[in-house]
């Protein structure tokens, strides 16, 4: 019975996983909170002394910097998303198993990437 493999890790180390997702989530929530409030200022414009032919240059400089803005965005709200489902897994005792394999995945790997549902064999396998 010692040799048989874990299927779910305990009570104290989910403990340790939650507080790992919580942190990353705050700062998650902290940036995203920037990245909007950047995007919500993107409309003001600042100054209504410009000349006409470098204003259209800033507004192409501001296009493009407002879609880069965007899609950062974009990627720290599926990145809350995919901690807060971990959250949900850790509440409902699936956290930590490969949806692939359904062994556990490594420690080392949750700690680096806690929202992660692959044992590293599995996303190598998908490349």
């Amino acid at each position: 019975m010692a040799n048989e493999e874990k299927q779910r890790y305990s009570a104290e180390e989910l403990k340790e996983f939650e507080q790992i997702i919580r942190v990353k989530l705050d700062e998650t929530n902290a940036e995203l909170k920037y990245l909007r409030e950047a995007l919500s200022k993107k409309n003001d414009t600042g100054t209504d002394a410009t000349s006409g032919n470098s204003k259209v240059m800033e507004d192409g400089a501001d296009t493009a910097e407002k879609e880069n803005l965007n899609q950062l965005a974009v990627r720290q709200q599926k990145f809350a998303k995919n901690l807060e489902n971990a959250l949900m897994r850790i509440k409902n005792g699936t956290y930590g198993v490969c949806i692939d394999s359904g062994k556990l995945i490594s420690k080392e790997r949750l700690r680096l990437v806690p929202h992660t549902q692959h044992s590293i064999e599995a996303k190598l396998k998908q490349k």
